[in-house]
């Protein structure tokens, strides 16, 4: 399945072949627009020519920094953002042998295990792993077993609340209205 979360097709074609461009994706998908976290791994790929965890683990810190400050910038924080895109790499390679969808396939886990297994991916809290579980199950195919309910609302079918839900323009426009109302909601509080 293609996803289409960016507006650029080249950059939606990696994150749709690539589970680490996607898991990246998600990891860089904060006070950012989503268009632009989503677009970020294509830019790290054509920057350093590879998205291998090995290589991106054992780059050069420094240098990875100015990767990330190349104007368009991968995100508008590089320093800290490049550093949590290392330790990500990281831990695909030491933990999960270089294989970023032995994270959600390895030893068959059900839905709260994979939940597990992104919480404890560094960057990843309880909202940004199950918004990527559900991801995973609505757009990836994912069918462990119970997926949507630890996935909570992200889960919902029909509920367009993140980039789990985008499928095309009219979805991404519905989910940023529902983000848009809740951040309106939260505000009256």
């Amino acid at each position: 399945m293609t996803l289409h979360l960016t507006g650029d097709p080249a950059a939606d074609s990696l994150l749709s072949e690539d589970p680490f461009a996607l898991l990246l994706g998600m990891l860089l998908d904060q006070q950012i627009a989503m268009e632009v976290a989503f677009s970020g791994p294509a830019k790290i790929h054509d920057r350093i020519g590879t998205l291998d965890p090995a290589t991106i683990a054992s780059f050069d810190p420094d240098a990875f920094v100015e990767v990330f400050r190349v104007s368009p910038a991968v995100h508008r924080y590089p320093g800290s953002m490049a550093g949590r895109v290392q330790a990500v790499a990281d831990v695909i390679v030491r933990d999960w042998d270089g294989d970023t969808t032995a994270l959600w396939t390895r030893g068959d886990p059900d839905g709260a295990e994979i939940l597990r297994r992104l919480r404890a991916l560094p960057g990843f809290g309880e909202q940004k792993a199950k918004i990527f579980l559900a991801l995973l199950g609505k757009r990836l195919g994912i069918t462990a077993a119970g997926w949507r309910e630890v996935a909570g609302a992200y889960g919902e079918d029909g509920s367009f609340r993140s980039v789990a839900d985008i499928v095309d323009a009219e979805s991404l426009g519905r989910v940023r209205e529902t983000k848009r109302a809740a951040k309106a909601a939260a505000k009256k509080q």
